[in-house]
């Protein structure tokens, strides 16, 4: 099973439209795809039907921005219910207040030197409602401020840095009871990424499981192949199901593309076994 179950369009902020994406994941050799935008499901229909032409098996999902310890963490959800309305409504109350965040942004950056960032970035937007940070960074390495997107965010855009804008994201309590009522499979996305101590990312898992989430991504694109093995570790020890994907958003901006990652390790329990 090549499975990719993290991946962004345009209708969040990656730089290929849901069938475009459904085409570069099947030339990758995808069997099994999920198109997760943030906190949105403006593209599952497109997705789904796109999948479908091309033989691909597809589950819906989401990548939900939640608030947890004051610090930023993503829960993806699998195979869930585009049309669920507590789903719906819950993404909308989430999405709320990403333009001020943007404008803000766009302020701080202007402050050391960096005028119309804001307006800039609002270029690589279909929605200005979406605007995040990876559109700002996109911005300021094409004028030349960075090398690579991921170099805006360890100069300009991480926290602690001079444009970062921190947010009140939805509760992980909530997001969990949007999958749940979804149908969906939660999932806690790139844990890697996340600057917890070891007590902080027991308190996370705990809490996690307490609320029903049976999964965690081992393999994907926001990981090194040490993290593989470290968070396949942390599967083995809670007995989490084991998820993978991309996190694929433009072509040369992640470290791998659909389709490429290696394999789950052979006896960790995959995530789609949760579809069946």
């Amino acid at each position: 099973m090549n499975a990719d179950l993290h991946c962004h369009s345009t209708i969040s902020d990656g730089q290929l439209a849901p069938a475009e994406v459904a085409a570069r994941a099947h030339a990758g050799g995808v069997t099994l795809w999920s198109l997760t935008d943030h906190d949105q499901l403006g593209g599952q229909r497109e997705a789904s039907e796109a999948a479908k032409a091309l033989g691909m098996g597809y589950v819906g999902g989401v990548e939900i921005s939640v608030t947890w310890a004051a610090r930023t963490v993503h829960v993806v959800g699998l195979n869930v219910d585009a049309q669920c309305q507590a789903l719906i409504d819950g993404l909308i109350a989430t999405r709320s207040g990403r333009a001020a965040r943007g404008e803000a942004i766009g302020e701080a950056l202007a402050g050391i030197g960096i005028p119309g960032a804001y307006e800039g970035a609002l270029t690589y937007v279909n929605d200005p409602a979406m605007i995040s940070r990876t559109h700002f960074a996109r911005f300021l390495v094409d004028k030349g401020y960075a090398e690579s997107t991921s170099d805006v965010f360890s100069k300009y855009l991480g926290e602690g840095k001079p444009g970062f804008v921190g947010h009140r994201w939805s509760k992980l309590s909530d997001a969990m009871k949007w999958i749940k009522a979804a149908g969906g499979e939660a999932v806690i996305a790139h844990p890697g990424r996340y600057d917890f101590s070891q007590v902080e990312f027991a308190a996370l898992f705990d809490e996690f499981v307490q609320l029903g989430g049976r999964a965690i991504e081992v393999v994907t694109g926001s990981h090194t192949p040490d993290q593989y093995r470290e968070y396949a570790d942390v599967a083995r020890r809670y007995g989490f199901y084991a998820s993978r994907g991309s996190d694929f958003h433009a072509a040369g901006e992640g470290r791998i593309d659909l389709g490429q990652l290696p394999p789950l390790p052979a006896d960790l329990k995959p995530v789609w076994e949760c579809f069946r």
